[in-house]
């Protein structure tokens, strides 16, 4: 085996491709679907949470692949409490769930995780994106 250099990015911030018919806004969750297109997060079945978006990017009058949207991770984000199925102080050091792109759970209907719980706060819920 011999030296390489290999090639690498620092991981927060990267470019996303994002799904047709997609607009994603700066600060919510977005995520990627079952064919690696970036749209945004919700409880839906088949999607991974890539992290924050970075900026807003419409493509709705687009294919898959027009636009790159950037998304920010590894990271600690502050998102909205679920009113219906909050997270509690108990939940700090667990995963929470996609309620919207906007809002975490303590539970949903499709587990969508968005992150670990980090905090809690009156205004919110303290979620690591890995």
């Amino acid at each position: 085996m011999a030296e390489r250099n290999t090639h690498f990015k620092d991981g927060q911030l990267l470019p996303f491709k994002l799904a047709a018919a997609t607009e994603i806004e700066a600060g919510n969750m977005a995520a990627l679907n079952a064919d690696g297109y970036a749209v945004m997060a919700s409880d839906t079945a088949s999607i991974v949470v890539a992290g924050v978006a970075d900026e807003t990017v419409d493509n709705t009058s687009g294919a898959d692949g027009d636009k790159i949207i950037r998304v920010r991770r590894k990271k600690v984000f502050k998102f909205k409490n679920s009113s219906t199925s909050a997270v509690t102080q108990a939940q700090v050091g667990s995963n929470v769930y996609v309620e919207d792109s906007e809002t975490v759970a303590s539970a949903t209907t499709n587990s969508i995780v968005a992150g670990v719980c980090m905090g809690i706060d009156t205004d919110g819920v303290w979620v690591e994106i890995r």
